[in-house]
């Protein structure tokens, strides 16, 4: 028997407002203790599954909320998002469908993410023994032994004692009718429910078999098991219907467990107040008693002649109210929806226009600052400008020269009115008189006067000379220069090849991804020129390469560094994966996708992007440096470069999509364009390096993320021209 415990984290609980609102509702508050309810939930029935495999289902609006309260705990589970809410019967049987494709004989066990429950062993025990009930065919409910008549909850009637079949559920009660239950041994429906995969589905089958369906048909291709998993538009079909009246209310295979464990479903203040640990912040309370008082950090609630009163305080809200009319706090809610409606929900103090903020500071600050402190006199470009913008460089790479030779001829494409033509022109000329060595390959550096520092020719700068040649070559700049000068560098290419096919670098890493990526774009970018057919040849080898090595066979996830017959290299470099890394050969797979009508390298590229997400910080917002490949966390450093390959990824492939995944890949850009703008200085340099603990290294910015940062600008633009984003610049002009 393997239990599966699945986490319903929907409900508003609004008699909890102004703490608990739609978009911070109450599962993830501290109420009752130093954690949400939400994570003490996790850690409660963490222990019952076999694998530590937790389920959650959850609305995709709370999916940053869910990540980030299991990164606190160091927790980890399997998420179901749902596209729109459609109440708990759908979101129970997303979960059932879930674990029967996974385990046919799995038991779920379906509790509330907003219980309190304070001994935790007393409840695992109880799931346990209805769990193995649940193996007969039996829907096994968790009662409550009422402590004392009550409104607030359902109540069930148990046919007989102990673990016995459900004579009848009854809805909340008046306060007469629920001291008749009380007295008749009735119990606390604690909406808790222990039911095997198999039989939930079979039960909706006959009773809301449209549930099933639906639900069924959301789900994602076999094989792919979370850690996210977002439920297709075919959820936002099924029938909006509670698990009660779907199933319970007609089944006649539910049975209820009587159980004596403290319980609250923490449902409204008064609720809180029993729990003896819902005060928060400071409280001066003169001739007060009896006051449940919660206040935010640095800042003082005082109370003079009180009692009995909950006064709860939020930035832009207040509540006071009597404990015993609690459970009214509801009516209110709906007076400040029409009243003040701004304050039903948490203000949103989110950047309003971060796609538009990040066009004024491409136009106005940094095209600007690099095309005149960062460009010398001799018409080289500067490696690096402190955030003060002054020069730091003890040497000049290739690879910046290309770079920022690349950024200007795109900046001249989009319509930028500064002086992109003269830099670029003046930067071409000192890049190929000064890095081309006698025989047609690119030297790795110079010294800051000019002379050779380094004269290897390492392919990644090679990859950006053919980068920039080619766009230098599609703005009109110097093109029969470009075009030859890439000739010479395509020969070359021919002659390096690998028998096992890629190129091999230079250095500790000869056999590598990244080196092989930007010769990727390299390659499609002249094959866009249509000048040479062979530079078609590269582009189709190198996603050979990447479709039958570079990407894991099983895991679908792309690896850094391998040997010499490309396979994963041994010890930890082997096991290196960069989430910046999987969003960047995302988008250029699915570009060489569209041009070949390659469906499985298009197939490659999303499996890569999802990949990609499994490196998003929920706290921070931003993608990590490194995961292992097991894809976790192996540096939680986040430099610049890795948000714009999100970005950039996020919009291609919202461009493929439709419906309501076109939508979720919207979101996910808007949320890499609001982590890449915390990056942006004013003056149009940029912090390089976040820290775990959100502070940013102190550094010059280093010139060559420019070119990331353009990449990123073009795919905005482009997804503007076409309507994909509303308020974002179409152009430099």
């Amino acid at each position: 028997m393997t239990i599966y415990p699945v986490i319903m984290c929907g409900g508003a609980g609004s008699r909890l407002w102004p703490a608990s609102r739609p978009g911070r509702p109450k599962q993830f508050l501290a109420l009752t203790g130093e954690q949400s309810l939400f994570q003490s939930t996790v850690l409660r029935v963490a222990p019952l599954a076999a694998d530590g495999r937790v389920i959650v289902v959850a609305g995709a609006g709370h999916a940053d909320a869910v990540a980030a309260q299991l990164a606190d705990i160091g927790t980890e589970a399997v998420v179901l998002l749902e596209p729109e809410a459609r109440d708990s019967g759908p979101a129970m049987a997303a979960a059932a469908a879930f674990i029967e494709a996974l385990d046919p004989a799995g038991v779920a066990a379906v509790v509330a993410s907003d219980h309190h429950i304070p001994d935790a062993e007393a409840f695992r025990k109880a799931v346990r023994t209805a769990a193995a009930e649940a193996m007969n065919g039996r829907i096994v409910t968790l009662g409550v032994t009422p402590t004392s008549p009550s409104s607030a909850y359902g109540y069930i009637c148990p046919a007989g004692p102990g673990l016995a079949p459900v004579s009848r559920f009854v809805e909340k009660p008046d306060a007469a009718t629920a001291a008749g239950y009380v007295a008749e041994g009735y119990l606390w429906n604690s909406g808790n429910f222990i039911v095997a995969a198999r039989t939930l589905m079979d039960e909706l089958a006959v009773h809301a078999p449209a549930i099933g369906v639906h639900v069924r048909a959301s789900l994602p291709a076999a094989g792919e098991t979370g850690p996210v998993v977002r439920l297709g538009d075919a959820f936002r079909a099924a029938p909006k219907i509670s698990i009660d009246y779907a199933v319970m209310e007609k089944s006649d295979r539910t049975s209820v467990l009587p159980v004596a464990f403290a319980w609250s479903d923490v449902g409204a203040w008064d609720s809180v107040m029993d729990t003896g640990q819902g005060q928060a912040g400071i409280h001066v309370g003169v001739d007060s008693a009896d006051n449940l008082v919660r206040a935010p950090e640095g800042m003082v609630v005082a109370t003079l002649g009180v009692s009995n009163l909950a006064v709860i305080v939020e930035p832009d809200a207040v509540l006071v109210c009597a404990l015993d009319r609690a459970q009214e706090v509801k009516a209110v809610v709906d007076r400040v929806k029409v009243e003040a409606p701004g304050h039903a929900d948490i203000p949103d103090r989110r950047e309003p226009a971060p796609f538009a903020r990040f066009g004024d500071w491409m136009r106005t600050a940094a095209l600007p600052l690099w095309t005149t402190l960062g460009v010398h006199a001799d018409g080289a470009f500067v490696e690096a400008l402190t955030l003060e913008g002054r020069p730091r460089e003890t040497r000049r790479r290739a690879r910046v020269q290309s770079r920022q030779i690349f950024v200007l001829c795109r900046a001249g494409a989009l319509g930028w009115r500064g002086p992109w033509r003269e830099k670029a022109e003046a930067g071409l000329d000192r890049f190929l008189d000064g890095y081309v060595r006698s025989d047609g390959a690119i030297r790795n550096a110079l010294s800051p006067d000019g002379a050779v520092l380094d004269d290897t020719a390492v392919l990644y700068e090679q990859a950006f000379a053919l980068l920039a040649l080619a766009a230098a070559h599609a703005a009109g700049v110097q093109t029969e220069r470009c075009e030859a000068r890439a000739r010479v560098l395509l020969d070359r290419l021919a002659a390096d090849r690998l028998p096992a096919g890629g190129w091999r670098e230079t250095g500790d890493h000869p056999f590598q991804a990244n080196a092989n990526m930007h010769l990727f774009e390299a390659a499609q970018a002249w094959s866009a020129r249509g000048v040479d057919r062979r530079w078609d040849a590269v582009a189709d080898a190198i996603a050979d390469l990447a479709l039958t090595r570079l990407i894991d066979g099983e895991g679908g996830f792309l690896r850094e560094f391998f040997d010499a017959d490309w396979r994963p290299a041994r010890g930890e470099d082997g096991r290196l994966v960069e989430p910046g890394h999987q969003f960047e050969w995302s988008w250029l797979l699915s570009r060489h996708a569209l041009a070949r009508d390659d469906e499985r390298a298009m197939a490659a590229a999303r499996r890569l992007y999802r990949h990609g997400l499994r490196g998003i910080d929920p706290r921070r917002g931003v993608a990590v440096d490194q995961l292992d490949d097991r894809l976790k966390v192996r540096s939680g450093d986040a430099r610049l470069w890795p948000q714009t390959e999100w970005l950039r990824a996020a919009l291609a492939m919202a461009a493929l999509d439709e419906g309501g995944e076109r939508g979720e890949r919207l979101i996910e850009a808007g949320k890499a364009m609001r982590g890449l703008n915390r990056y942006l200085r004013p003056n149009g340099a940029w912090r390089d390096r976040l820290q775990v603990d959100g502070s940013f290294v102190d550094e010059p910015a280093p010139a060559s993320s420019l070119y990331h940062i353009a990449g990123a600008f073009d795919q905005v633009c482009e997804a503007a021209r076409s309507g994909l984003l509303a308020d974002a610049p179409r152009d430099l002009a």
